[in-house]
């Protein structure tokens, strides 16, 4: 199988590195050589983060590069259309339809940018868009988005079961909170 790769993009503090960590988990039980890197911004300060997930018979690099995304899984509008330039022509987005203000935002030296959405999907770029914010309140805490994304996510790996992800679920979550992990993946998945 040659390389697929899984770009993650989001703010500081949103869950991606547990989204990595899980996805990781996932396509190495599936039997692949997985790589996965974590590029950390201004992560304590609401600042990007970026993190990279590749896997397939052999993988020699855990970076992507400009271009070669498969997918791009977004926790935020502004970081998908950050990160466009890394996605394959033919390559999909799922993102969070969530607006956090950066910070030339915060300070006024900057607006965020209007119809942001609409603006993307103009370009001719495969979103797919949901509310995972409310998702992931819905399933008991918005600290769930990561997994409601990798809920929405599911649909795009139909060579996954549904119990690969479970157990991969079960092995990266807390056992605490691993009931409330689970009900987010099952309202991405089912949105």
């Amino acid at each position: 199988m040659k390389t697929r790769n899984i770009m993650i993009v989001g703010v500081g503090g949103q869950g991606s590195v547990l989204a990595s960590k899980l996805l990781g988990h996932l396509f190495i039980t599936r039997g692949y050589d997985v790589k996965v890197s974590e590029v950390h911004g201004m992560s304590q300060r609401g600042g990007s983060v970026v993190t990279y997930v590749r896997y397939g018979d052999k993988v020699y690099s855990p970076v992507i590069d400009k271009g070669q995304a498969d997918v791009i899984v977004s926790f935020e509008l502004l970081e998908a259309a950050r990160s466009l330039e890394y996605l394959k022509p033919e390559g999909q987005i799922v993102t969070s339809t969530q607006e956090i203000d950066p910070m030339p935002v915060l300070t006024g030296a900057a607006a965020y940018p209007e119809n942001l959405l609409a603006k993307i999907q103009a370009l001719g770029v495969k979103i797919d868009a949901l509310d995972c914010v409310k998702l992931a309140q819905e399933a008991g805490s918005v600290k769930a988005v990561n997994l409601v994304l990798l809920g929405r996510l599911s649909h795009y790996f139909d060579d996954v079961p549904s119990e690969a992800w479970d157990e991969a679920i079960t092995s990266c979550v807390p056992q605490k909170f691993l009931d409330l992990n689970k009900r987010a993946f099952m309202l991405g998945k089912n949105a």
